[in-house]
């Protein structure tokens, strides 16, 4: 069986890098909000980049059971740092040191204070680049833009990886061997003496597929051997955003 051989299809995508503040305990496992999600908020909770975000409290002012602020769950003192758990378009869901003890409610967003004027905008865009590599991983699909780490999560370990260091930055191949298992008819004689037919599937590489990196994210995409992409048109998602 002979395998198609293309001309490689390279696309290339620029990397923007998006920075705000972040505790330095980001590594650790996020704590588990008692809090139920509600509609229309974003829970961060659980996606990458986002736990252990920290506020303080600008004013004293109230902290709320929901996203409406429609019950006061008690008060906070205006100093007090705070962790980000959600956030909704008027409302960051937080939890610290209330009046009444360690509590977890909502504030509206005037009332805290970051270092970062545009971090709900930076948080929402997070979250939606989170849900679109959770639709790749899931499909076992790869996009412009993914992280060395995504890319294995969606398609597994490397056949080949090469590393490479220059002045500007790592820069990082990944290659990818495409199987498919391939029918095949075997003769051969049952307990009788008859002969007999039968199908058996071997695996056979059908093609490779190679990924270029640029300081841990993926700018070039290639369909080296065959066709592993099968057709379909080559996906962009936003380069990581650190927070930090």
């Amino acid at each position: 069986m002979k395998s198609a051989c293309v001309l490689p299809l390279v696309l290339s995508v620029g990397a923007l890098l998006l920075v705000v503040a972040i505790d330095a305990s980001a590594d650790l496992p996020p704590r588990q909000s008692s809090l139920l999600a509600e509609p229309g908020t974003i829970n961060l909770e659980g996606i990458k980049g986002a736990s252990n975000v920290r506020l303080t409290v600008a004013q004293d002012g109230y902290i709320y059971y929901h996203a409406i602020m429609d019950r006061v769950l008690g008060t906070m003192k205006a100093g007090t740092p705070v962790t980000l758990i959600a956030m909704s378009e008027t409302a960051y869901r937080v939890r610290g040191r209330a009046a009444h003890g360690e509590t977890a409610g909502w504030m509206p967003i005037a009332a805290l204070q970051s270092p970062d004027p545009q971090l709900a905008e930076k948080l929402k865009a997070l979250y939606t680049r989170q849900q679109q590599i959770s639709e790749l991983t899931a499909n076992r699909q790869v996009a412009l833009g993914m992280t060395s780490e995504e890319v294995q999560q969606s398609l597994g370990k490397p056949t080949r990886r090469n590393t490479r260091i220059a002045i500007i930055g790592r820069e990082e191949r990944l290659e990818y061997a495409i199987f498919e298992s391939v029918p095949q008819v075997m003769t051969g004689r049952d307990q009788y003496g008859q002969l007999v037919q039968s199908v058996v599937y071997i695996k056979v590489e059908t093609g490779t597929l190679t990924l270029h990196l640029k300081n841990g994210v993926v700018d070039t995409i290639e369909e080296t051997k065959g066709t592993p992409l099968g057709g379909r048109g080559i996906k962009i998602v936003p380069a990581p955003i650190f927070l930090r």
